[in-house]
């Protein structure tokens, strides 16, 4: 087995990659109040907003005020 490290220049632009969007997944779950889903939420207002409600539950899970 070749055990040879990655040197880290190759892992810095995933890592930056991934925490990017960890940080606009958290910002529009926590901090957005549902503008960004504007659109899809109206869309699916017939079937009782679920988009809104997994936000929602979502910011709970995160443990953001919401109420």
């Amino acid at each position: 087995m070749d055990r040879t490290p990655l040197p880290l220049r190759q892992l810095a632009l995933p890592a930056l990659v991934v925490l990017a969007l960890a940080w606009l997944v958290t910002t529009a779950v926590a901090f957005d109040q549902g503008a960004l889903a504007q659109l899809a939420t109206s869309a699916m207002r017939d079937q009782g907003g679920a988009l809104h409600e997994l936000f929602h539950d979502a910011r709970h899970l995160l443990g953001v005020p919401c109420h």
